[in-house]
């Protein structure tokens, strides 16, 4: 089986060895996103703010491999703080339609860069 280095200009880079995403057959395994700004590659500041931020890393990922993320079956979803997974449903609301990904949300201690969110996704791109 072909893998094929998947990387975007548009999300941030890869801060360490390690790809973006890696596609294999059909099978996109995208690594970890977190709220970097592309641009700057320095955190956006706020809960929600970051986990819109997550949503369009994950999305210009996901279009480099060409698919969408409407193609992610799996999403695992790490949080500093539990509370906030309330807003996480409501902004994860925004950008998915049913039927939804299969999803996990599980709390840390801490992510990188102080990141207060982190999500890392499989998709199948048919």
């Amino acid at each position: 089986m072909t893998k094929t280095v998947i990387n975007s200009d548009k999300a941030p880079a890869a801060i360490g060895t390690y790809s973006q995403a890696i596609k294999a057959g059909n099978t996109v395994y995208m690594s970890g996103q977190i709220p970097l700004d592309p641009k700057t590659m320095e955190l956006v500041e706020g809960f929600e703010a970051q986990t819109v931020q997550v949503f369009e890393n994950l999305k210009a990922v996901a279009e480099a491999a060409g698919g969408s993320l409407k193609d992610i079956v799996k999403l695992n979803i790490f949080l500093t703080d539990l509370s906030h997974f309330a807003k996480v449903n409501e902004i994860m609301g925004k950008y998915f339609d049913q039927p939804y990904p299969a999803r996990a949300a599980i709390g840390v201690a801490a992510l990188p860069k102080a990141a207060q969110v982190e999500m890392d996704a499989i998709l199948v791109i048919e």
